[in-house]
């Protein structure tokens, strides 16, 4: 029966369909709900993993056991993933094996717009490249098949739209594969320089073998038009927005498979229109291979390597009738992103701006403290650089720095790769004070379970990591937790740690406001006799609080109680309700 799924959704059906039965994953905007997804059927293992490359290995050793697996990740994940997965690329596989990435062109979630088609090609695996939810399910089912075939990991690249779209798919039966019992092979597996040098013809015979498939693969369409005055090569959704925008037009090569790519398919299109143009988001991949062909298409010249593109934008780059949205008489007000009313980082981020220190942040939801008004934090650049950033910055600082300078980490982002930045603290010496935040879940990708929480993906109890002794394991003599809602603790906490002679760790405990199970107390009033107008309250940034004729105003439908607000209030304008 035909049904809307999410692009994600779709891609995870795929993977039941297919036989899948082991998922290894970190959640990633926008690929987490492939993994969520997955979880739901008890046919398929599924797992978060501490950081992507535990999650790439993981699906290996799954798919070298004989069963048919897969990890997901975003754009950057694959990042983290890349040093398993160019020698993956080498030894190829024993059971089908995918690795789902998701790109984010926009940057709606994400510190960069990064190509994942250049990994393909630089580890010389094939990509799989959907445009829509039902391509989603058949490209993972065709990824397995693909991957036994020509014994390769296969990418199956998804992005922001296509994952977060709902298109109508037809969901199939289940069909396990035959069996693939593990047989030792050295020579295939172990990749000492010996049998690498041995394995690597394997892969170019790999990449050629790849290219004539893609020649007369279904997944490489050619769609006729009626004027051939243009022909268009596209894939992902800039296909759909190429379909939207010219309908049968114009003939369109839609490609399912972005690497490798076809080499007489595409000439052959290229001899049969008058120009040829590419259209595709972020970099000009395609362009460039078309123009190692010999051809010389349009594209970045018109279609920008920067952000999305749309039905619009491709419409009018490509001279046809498009809708000119209406404008506003008067500018929408600005509405820059806030942590939540009783989110537990805004009072020790508060401390940290208190102090004027330098903060080394990282990757989460409380990268939002870089955000006035509290605007605390100096640096975002990776999972984990804060931590080793801190290190640096302390070696290179000199006396200047000591003193004055922090990493702030969250308790997943420290599972993820923060852990060996403090390896590297204690082990060389920096007298650094990192603070781990610990809001007892993932929060920046919809509180999905981590190894400090206690409960797997699944939801069942598990080991819970204990962060106080694991940074005592690796060396770090003084740690100490905090409550971030009780301000003049956090304040001490800080000016004593970076007081100390040595390094040490903070941690900021109090779980996300948002969690169901968190109870919060009944919302503060404000005594507006009391109140000053001083607007010391609103120096926390705090959605919950606004001015109203010159008086504090406190939103009943937001405000959780935390307190901290009243803590800044010099004239006790801001305080509990009394009881009944």
């Amino acid at each position: 029966m035909k049904t809307l799924m999410l692009g994600n959704e779709a891609v995870a059906r795929g993977l039941y369909e297919a036989g899948c039965s082991f998922v290894s994953s970190y959640p990633g905007t926008p690929s987490t709900e492939i993994t969520e997804a997955a979880a739901k059927y008890p046919e398929i293992y599924a797992e978060w993993a501490p950081n992507e490359k535990v999650a790439m290995e993981s699906a290996f050793g799954a798919c070298l056991a004989g069963q048919r697996s897969f990890c997901g990740m975003k754009h950057v994940g694959l990042n983290v993933a890349a040093d398993p997965l160019f020698t993956i690329a080498y030894t190829g596989v024993n059971a089908g094996m995918i690795i789902g990435v998701a790109d984010d062109a926009g940057m709606h979630s994400s510190q960069n717009e990064q190509d994942s088609r250049h990994y393909a090609k630089a580890a010389k695996v094939p990509m799989l490249e959907p445009a829509d939810s039902a391509e989603g399910l058949a490209f993972a089912k065709l990824a397995y098949e693909l991957s036994e075939q020509f014994d390769t990991p296969v990418l199956l690249k998804m992005c922001t739209r296509v994952s977060h779209s709902q298109s109508v798919v037809e969901p199939g039966q289940r069909i396990m594969p035959p069996e693939k019992p593990y047989e030792k092979n050295g020579a295939k597996y172990i990749m000492m320089p010996g049998n690498a040098k041995r394995r690597h013809p394997l892969v170019e015979k790999r990449t050629t073998d790849l290219i004539a498939w893609a020649e007369t693969a279904p997944v490489n369409r050619l769609e006729e038009g009626t004027d051939h005055q243009i022909g268009i090569i596209t894939a992902s959704t800039s296909y759909q927005y190429v379909k939207e925008a010219c309908g049968d037009r114009y003939p369109v090569l839609k490609l399912g498979m972005t690497w490798p790519l076809p080499e007489r398919k595409i000439r052959d299109f290229a001899a049969s229109v008058e120009q040829l143009v590419v259209v595709e988001e972020l970099d000009g991949f395609i362009e460039e291979h078309c123009r190692n062909l010999g051809l010389h298409p349009v594209g970045k010249e018109r279609f920008s390597c920067i952000d999305e593109l749309s039905q619009n934008l491709v419409a009018e780059q490509l001279g046809m009738p498009h809708t000119v949205g209406m404008k506003l008489e008067e500018p929408i007000p600005a509405r820059p992103p806030v942590m939540c009313a009783g989110c537990p980082h805004r009072g020790l981020f508060y401390t940290l701006a208190k102090n004027k220190l330098t903060v080394l942040g990282d990757i989460g939801c409380y990268t939002l403290g870089a955000v006035p008004p509290l605007a605390a934090i100096d640096t975002t650049i990776c999972m984990g650089a804060s931590v080793s950033g801190l290190h640096g910055f302390l070696k290179a600082g000199g006396p200047g720095a000591q003193g004055k300078t922090v990493a702030v980490i969250g308790d997943s982002t420290f599972m993820h790769s923060g852990i060996t930045g403090l390896v590297n603290i204690a082990y060389n010496e920096s007298n650094a004070t990192v603070i781990i935040l610990d809001n007892s879940i993932t929060g920046m990708t919809g509180h999905q379970q981590n190894p400090t929480t206690g409960f797997n993906l699944k939801g069942d109890p598990c080991t819970k990591i204990d962060l106080e002794s694991l940074c005592r394991s690796v060396g770090i003599r003084r740690v100490r937790v905090v409550d971030p809602y009780d301000l003049a603790q956090c304040d001490a906490a800080v000016k004593e740690e970076l007081a100390a002679d040595e390094p040490s760790v903070i941690i900021s405990r109090r779980p996300c406001a948002l969690l169901k199970y968190v109870k919060h107390k009944k919302p503060l009033v404000v005594d507006a006799d009391k109140c000053r107008s001083c607007k010391m309250c609103m120096k926390i940034g705090c959605p919950a609080i606004s001015m109203t004729s010159g008086k504090a105003e406190i939103d009943n439908t937001l405000c959780t109680g935390c307190g901290v607000c009243e803590q800044l209030c010099k004239f006790d304008a801001l305080h509990a309700p009394k009881e009944d």
